[in-house]
């Protein structure tokens, strides 16, 4: 299955979707948009879809906003707000609330809004050769697409800062160190490894996942009291499951479970 900006690959249990615009460094323009937000709908209406993983085509992961792409005329002020409002920060969310696990397998370079939607996926896996940048500083931008409330939950406040100020980039390498992805891994292992951390997690009990990703979101906010009690109320929830049943049986016959997966 494929379009011409999105490519999607379903294997078992999972689909990949990889953003196809290596002319432009996958550069989000709005087409590119409208036909990722329809893949990531329609893998979470596929119940037997139990993770994803999002890369990209070519030498790049994805350059941010392609700014030929209209949002900017020479002489006319324009109203950025209107192209995230319409187009990333439904995307972040989508990638934050869809109810599977979601892996971004970040081949190359991931600048600005590139990098921040990265860093809305689940686990963020690197080649060696990715870099991460936040360009926003070098065209008198703000970093948008979740960028200022990812970073200083990923790195601290004073690394990001100074990543978000002087916009320098970010080996993987390093990205590994400061925490800012799950795990860099050699180029030519890239999509290897996804594809092998993407079948673990189809066969995973993924309504618990799924309630394990909004009680982690939560918990940035959160009081202890309160996240105490969503806790309780969570646990409750899975506890009904048939993969809870599933989970404690397989442990006493000492056999490897058989999850359901999406209910």
């Amino acid at each position: 299955m494929a379009n011409d900006l999105v490519l999607i690959d379903v294997r078992d249990g999972y689909r990949v979707l990889t953003l196809n615009r290596p002319d432009r460094l996958n550069s989000f323009n709005a087409e590119m948009h409208t036909a990722l937000i329809a893949a990531l709908t329609a893998a979470e209406q596929d119940k037997f879809c139990r993770a994803l993983i999002l890369t990209g085509a070519g030498r790049g992961f994805c350059a941010g906003q392609d700014l030929s792409d209209g949002v900017f005329t020479p002489g006319e002020t324009p109203d950025l707000s209107v192209t995230i409002q319409k187009y990333y920060n439904p995307l972040v969310r989508k990638l934050r609330n869809i109810p599977i696990p979601v892996l971004c397998a970040v081949n190359g370079m991931a600048a600005g809004a590139g990098a921040n939607v990265a860093f809305a996926c689940d686990i963020v896996i690197a080649a060696r050769s990715a870099k991460f940048i936040q360009a926003f500083a070098k065209l008198g931008l703000v970093p948008d697409s979740g960028g200022t409330w990812f970073l200083p939950r990923l790195v601290g406040g004073a690394r990001a800062r100074a990543l978000t100020l002087l916009a320098e980039p970010v080996t993987a390498e390093r990205a590994e160190a400061w925490g800012m992805i799950w795990k860099m891994v050699e180029d030519s292992d890239l999509m290897t490894e996804a594809h092998a951390l993407a079948a673990t997690l189809a066969v995973q009990p993924t309504d618990g996942l799924a309630l394990i990703k909004q009680a982690l979101d939560a918990s940035e906010t959160n009081t202890l009291d309160a996240q105490l009690e969503l806790e309780r109320d969570f646990q409750g929830r899975a506890g009904r499951t048939s993969d809870f049943a599933e989970g404690v049986t397989a442990f006493l016959e000492k056999r490897a479970p058989r999850f359901v997966g999406r209910v």
